[in-house]
């Protein structure tokens, strides 16, 4: 069993110390392929968000009662399930997202952060601590992966959330829709945190 903490910190943490993006580096699939624009990063976040709070839920019910042997594949089939519900949702109400975000909603399957997170936490910690982690973990991937869009739109196509705010003086930076354009904002972004880190370590 893992050190309790508050529900606070098991929130916070997801935020800074132990942000899934900056500092643990995992779901950087998702992330790098999706934030060329806002509202596909916002999309994707709200997907991460849902399935690894409700798989969180489901697992911390049943975590108990899954033999060890298979509680890999146990949590997989539980984020499975969750997954499947996300994509039919947007295939559903949002066809346009869903075309934009490609197989990457199906992939979340496989994400680091949200299989990462039920073997790591979730599976030794009580249920509402688990879902303290969840939301913060979640809200962690959501802050960077928005911020990353909201650049990328920013410089990339001169707009955010499809709103204009150049003027007709602004040429786009088409790097910055490509993938090399997403590496290079979320190499500036870590190089940023591990900065902040290494002052607040000071």
């Amino acid at each position: 069993m893992n050190k309790k903490h508050s529900l606070g910190y098991d929130f916070i943490k997801g935020l800074f110390k132990e942000n899934p993006v900056l500092i643990q580096l995992l779901g950087l699939c998702s992330v790098l392929a999706v934030s060329n624009t806002a509202i596909n990063s916002i999309s994707m976040g709200l997907a991460v968000l849902f399935v690894l709070f409700f798989s969180s839920f489901v697992i911390g019910l049943i975590k108990n009662i899954i033999p060890s042997q298979v509680r890999i594949p146990s949590f997989i089939v539980v984020i499975a399930t969750f997954v499947t519900i996300a994509d039919l949702f947007f295939k559903a109400k949002f066809p346009d997202i869903s075309k934009a975000l490609g197989p990457y909603v199906p992939l979340i399957v496989v994400n680091c952060i949200i299989l990462g997170r039920q073997e790591a936490f979730t599976q030794k910690n009580p249920l509402l601590n688990s879902l303290f982690d969840a939301l913060g973990m979640s809200a962690g991937y959501i802050i960077v992966i928005l911020a990353l869009g909201i650049v990328r739109e920013a410089l990339g196509f001169g707009t955010i959330f499809g709103f204009r705010i150049f003027g007709s003086w602004f040429h786009p930076l088409i790097v910055m829709i490509l993938p090399p354009g997403a590496f290079l904002t979320l190499g500036v972004f870590v190089g940023l945190m591990n900065w902040i880190s290494s002052k607040r370590r000071a």
